[in-house]
């Protein structure tokens, strides 16, 4: 019985993971080894893998497909065991007892091995591989030389603010991992004794942060302490990090004694390093944290936000350019409100007073989360109903609407969606937040289910994951433009899925546009052009009228995630472009439903990449009229 690559490597994780203290080190070597052997081979022969990638000697090498394969299966093999988080989320095995090394050793690893991996991908051939090979190799391609381009700016840093980091993404990982079997529970304690490793390498490269002055601006980390002491109750059964045991399948008398055990660690070192970490975050991090705005006022901040830019919109484009076309989106989108508004017999009003109007509106309002949550829920069985309108396939997997969790609420948005996993059965989210009933109105639910769940974010990324014949690293990218701007173009569906039903829903559809429209300004204007937070807090307001709280939970999101709000509009605008063009190039062979589904096969892509895609699928149904 012959053996790959694949199977080479499966044994090494498999001892890698039996130490958990040594697995990336191990990983990292077993990879080393890996790429030392693909970067020789130069010709074909397959069928002699096994002897070529175990060193011995061979008369016939590998063929350029069967390099890449092998190159992409143990570069993701080697991701996973990396970032063990990812891989508890997608459902790759055996990685479930660690997290993320933080170190500077580990990072310096990887990036060295990341080079190479670039030099063994470009030393396989594009021209001798198939269609479908070539666009695995530019976009491993692409990416690599995306992330490698990064390695140049001090990100690693920054681990942490109110949005996301290890701190957030504690309890969502335990809450992700099975619970099914004793080696589970096992898994689940062993994550848990190694949160206070975490949180020491976390401190320790946060202290560097400051040593060098490149940390979140001050303001709007405020909230990251108190979300640490969400985690740290007095009683271990309260904590957000020991709540997933409760879905434990195992016997009662061991299901007991594993939640004794988890108890017992928690009250021992968990929760002491938590409230260590919260009170350095207060007395240390939060004082030490610059008080300036935006990544240009940052050392080599001009050219970190250009590299933000390119990682986020896939496009080229400038600070300056992609200000421009958000300036030009608010007037074209200002219009049309106030066309609405005209019909709504607010004529001569301006936007901030009109929706204040609106938010005085009480009915407009709901008193109980649970309500909240319980239309949520119909609108999700709505759409659900409807989408044999606009598409031929739809993923299997389905998706819950859920509060979030009150420790993470206060640095949240007003909802978000969190993937589940295909290959494990785990249903995906829609997170909802509840404990902001005066800033969730009524008139915001169609567009906001519309993007987080079907037709966006659920429906895309789902049946990204349920692509067989992609190699997963495409299945799982997260390429922001393509996967947010689909999330905006979604919204503009509504209509054609019948909802969008009253002139105050169809309001709130285009102040949602109007949202993501402004981010481009905003978001280019702090981070490239000198705004301050309360510049752009002032031109959200006079654009959209929103409440002031929940402008400022956005500006800070902005500031602590340079370049991200430019994904929506820069990708929608491309994906609408798209379709304009299809449907004109086409004519009555336009079918909106193979559009669709011709943008969703192959996963997320760079924007420039899916627009060669979507020209040549239109230039082949032209050819066979």
């Amino acid at each position: 019985m012959k053996a790959g690559i694949t199977t080479i490597l499966v044994l090494a994780f498999v001892w890698a993971t039996g130490h958990a203290e040594d697995a990336q080190a191990d990983a990292n070597e077993a990879y080393a080894r890996v790429l030392q052997n693909l970067g020789v081979a130069t010709t074909a022969g397959p069928d002699n893998r096994l002897r070529f990638l175990s060193g011995r000697p061979t008369d016939q090498q590998l063929d350029a497909g069967a390099r890449l394969q092998d190159l992409i299966e143990a570069r993701w093999r080697w991701l996973m065991n990396v970032s063990p988080e990812d891989a508890t989320f997608i459902g790759h095995a055996g990685q479930n007892n660690r997290w993320s090394d933080y170190g500077d050793a580990a990072r310096q690893a990887q990036q060295k091995l990341k080079r190479r991996t670039l030099e063994v991908l470009l030393r396989i051939p594009r021209d001798q591989l198939s269609p479908a090979d070539a666009l695995n190799h530019r976009l491993l391609e692409y990416e690599l030389k995306l992330d490698i381009e990064g390695h140049a700016f001090p990100e690693h840093l920054i681990p942490i603010n109110q949005m996301y980091g290890p701190h957030t993404g504690f309890a969502q990982v335990l809450s992700a991992m099975p619970l099914f079997s004793r080696t589970d529970a096992d898994d689940y304690l062993a994550r848990l004794r190694g949160i206070p490793v975490v949180l020491n390498q976390l401190t320790g490269v946060l202290r560097r942060g400051i040593e060098l002055g490149i940390t979140p601006p001050q303001q709007s980390i405020r909230a990251v302490p108190k979300q640490v002491r969400d985690l740290a109750p007095p009683v271990a059964e309260q904590s957000p990090l020991l709540r997933p045991l409760q879905q434990l399948r195992l016997p009662p008398e061991a299901a007991e004694a594993v939640r004794m055990q988890a108890g017992q660690i928690y009250q021992e070192t968990v929760r002491p390093a938590l409230v260590e970490f919260a009170d350095f975050l207060e007395r240390k991090y939060l004082p030490g944290a610059t008080q300036r705005t935006g990544l240009s006022r940052l050392p080599e901040g001009q050219a970190w936000y250009a590299w933000r830019i390119k990682t986020m919109t896939s496009l080229p484009l400038d600070a300056e350019q992609i200000h421009a076309i958000g300036l030009a989106e608010v007037e074209r989108i200002r219009g049309q409100m106030f066309q609405l508004m005209g019909e709504m017999g607010a004529a001569g009003q301006d936007i901030p007073s009109f929706v204040a109007d609106l938010y005085r509106n009480e009915a407009q309002f709901y008193r109980a989360e649970s309500e909240l949550l319980r239309d949520y829920r119909a609108l999700a069985k709505q759409a659900d109903g409807v989408l044999g309108r606009l598409f031929k396939k739809y993923p299997s997997l389905p998706y819950g609407v859920e509060p979030i969790p009150a420790h993470e609420a206060s640095g949240r948005p007003a909802a978000y969606y969190l993937p589940g996993s295909y290959v494990t059965g785990r249903p995906a989210a829609f997170y909802v937040n509840t404990k902001r009933l005066d800033q969730s109105p009524k008139f915001e639910m169609d567009a906001l289910l519309l993007h987080e769940g079907v037709p966006g974010h659920h429906f895309q990324i789902a049946l990204a994951q349920e692509q067989s014949d992609l190699p997963e690293f495409r299945r799982h990218s997260r390429g922001t433009a393509y996967i947010e701007g689909w999330g905006l173009y979604a919204e503009s569906l509504g209509s054609d899925l019948g909802f969008y039903q009253t002139p105050e829903s169809r309001f709130g559809a285009l102040s949602f546009e109007m949202w993501r429209a402004v981010r481009l300004v905003v978001d280019t204007g702090m981070h490239a052009l000198g705004w301050t937070r309360q510049q752009a807090i002032d031109y959200f307001k006079a654009q959209t009228g929103r409440h002031q709280a929940r402008i400022s939970v956005e500006v800070d999101r902005y500031l602590v995630m340079p370049g991200q709000a430019l994904a929506y509009k820069m990708g929608e605008m491309k994906i609408r472009q798209l379709r304009e063009h299809a449907q004109v190039s086409l004519g009555a062979q336009f079918d909106i439903r193979d559009f669709h589904d011709r943008i969703l096969r192959e996963g997320p892509l760079p924007l420039t990449i899916l627009e060669e895609q979507i020209n040549a699928w239109i230039q082949t149904k032209i050819n066979t009229k």
